[in-house]
């Protein structure tokens, strides 16, 4: 059956409402009859939605790529601040199940938050997804240099912008055909950190206790003490580690039976990115020749070091497929996210045509090379810089989510069939509390780039968005009945 589909513009849930008055045949975003917005195709069912989610988490080339940065400056304290980001990011996933299921659309957090704590959250929240998803594809494709350097050389940001432009190639492709390929490619990235696991418990240097320890190397490889303070401002980045799990409401409108599958597309991605992402850390916690070579974040030399030059060799190749895999999933989220964007008319009405094109295979192809062609370029800025500004863009990005969730009873949404978390309201309202602490222990640097990119955002939104509130920012949710 052909999905309806309403807008939020203080209407009440499931109503169809008129698209306003610029909303005629042939504008952005309507379908090819003229008669709504277009939707993307429902093609996959839960696994299919798993797979494409958990290679969005990227468990393999996040523990390669960025858990590294976090043995640099917590060591042996890095597996429990991973622990802690995961247990946060279980409330996350409640806010994320529920919300998913009573609002399935492409526009993922925006649609949500601005169906249930108005427009101009929900456009913030836009903004800081969109930074999000900007920035992290390439974050991790510059990783891919490392692992493919017993093969070939390449320097990082050239690597990443190629692994960059592979990614968007895949991603003009049907998301059935890409569910697929990543599949291949997820395999070859749980092989990879299995290996890890199971060589650095088997050459243990420590015992269980170091994994909550407060260790990391000094000047002169003497130990030094990791501070409480240290590990809670680690916290943005741990929640970055699992962060994926929220691709599954991006492909909420292509899920098939989204009321039951959206919420268990979040949990069980957590639970087996989580399962694969801190076991490995565990194993390379305990079996790390000493504090300098944990701190020192070389885990291919580690593995080689564990076994023999080839393993070390199958272990990088492995993570350097992971990394093009992870670039694909990411194009193929980011790419529905700036086409939903365009839907609900966020920009003005050229741009907003230019980017709702699909292509022949039902991918909005436009809104795919807009977000791959500058990923590309991005490979080229400094790391920490974008380490930070994303730390800093997901938390919030998660207490705004988490505000939604709470207000997602009221009214006629709390009559309406979705899943539903345990614990409300308490789980929200600590889940803001220890995210709004965790935001005050950033890099004050950060913080300004992230609050200015959010006060220019506020401003478009006061300057044109607002004004036009009859024709612009229509957030789509397409109903499932």
């Amino acid at each position: 059956m052909t999905d309806t589909l309403r807008t939020v513009d203080s209407v009440p849930a499931r109503v169809p409402v008129p698209l306003g008055a610029d909303s005629g045949p042939g504008e952005a975003g309507l379908d090819e009859a003229g008669t709504g917005p277009r939707t993307l195709k429902r093609s996959i069912g839960v696994v299919g939605g798993t797979l494409l989610t958990i290679s969005c988490v990227t468990p393999a080339s996040t523990l390669f790529v960025v858990v590294p940065d976090l043995f640099g400056s917590l060591g042996t304290a890095t597996a429990l601040t991973v622990a802690v980001g995961s247990l946060l990011c279980i409330a996350v996933a409640f806010c994320y199940s529920e919300l998913g299921t009573l609002i399935p659309s492409a526009g993922g957090e925006y649609a949500m938050v601005s169906t249930m704590a108005g427009r101009l959250a929900g456009w913030l929240v836009f903004v800081l997804s969109l930074l999000v998803v900007m920035i992290v594809p390439p974050v991790i494709a510059m990783g891919t240099a490392d692992y493919l350097a017993p093969l070939v050389h390449f320097d990082a940001p050239w690597a990443g912008a190629g692994v960059m432009v592979l990614a968007t190639l895949a991603g003009l492709l049907d998301l059935r055909a890409n569910a697929w390929i990543t599949g291949i490619f997820l395999v070859l990235e749980v092989v990879a950190a299995a290996v890890v696991a199971v060589l650095g418990f088997a050459h243990a240097e420590r015992g269980a206790g170091s994994l909550v320890s407060m260790e990391v190397a000094g000047p002169g490889g003497h130990p030094d003490t990791v501070t409480v303070m240290l590990v809670v401002s680690g916290l943005a980045i741990a929640l970055f580690v699992t962060q994926g799990f929220s691709t599954a409401v991006y492909l909420s409108e292509e899920l098939e039976n989204p009321r039951r599958n959206v919420a268990r597309t979040v949990l069980a991605t957590l639970a087996i990115s989580t399962v694969i992402i801190l076991v490995p850390v565990a194993a390379i916690t305990v079996g790390a020749p000493d504090l300098a070579a944990l701190t020192g974040g070389d885990i291919s030399g580690m593995v080689a070091a564990w076994s023999n030059s080839a393993v070390g060799t199958f272990v990088s190749l492995c993570v350097a497929l992971a990394i093009i895999n992870a670039g694909i999933v990411m194009v193929i989220q980011n790419s529905r996210v700036l086409f939903a964007s365009a839907r609900d008319k966020a920009w003005p009405e050229p741009v907003n045509n230019v980017l709702s094109k699909l292509g022949r295979f039902g991918s909005p192809w436009v809104a795919t090379l807009v977000v791959g062609v500058p990923g590309a370029a991005l490979c080229f800025v400094n790391l920490d810089t974008l380490y930070g500004i994303t730390g800093v863009s997901v938390t919030s990005m998660y207490i705004l989510v988490a505000v939604a969730a709470l207000l997602a009873r009221r009214g006629p949404h709390a009559h309406t069939q979705a899943w539903r978390m345990p614990l409300w309201p308490t789980l929200p309202v600590l889940l803001i509390a220890v995210l709004v602490y965790v935001l005050t222990t950033q890099d004050p640097t950060y913080l300004a780039w992230t609050g200015g990119i959010t006060a220019a955002a506020t401003l478009y939104w006061a300057l044109y968005l607002r004004p036009r509130r009859t024709t612009r920012w229509l957030v789509t949710i397409p109903d499932t009945h």
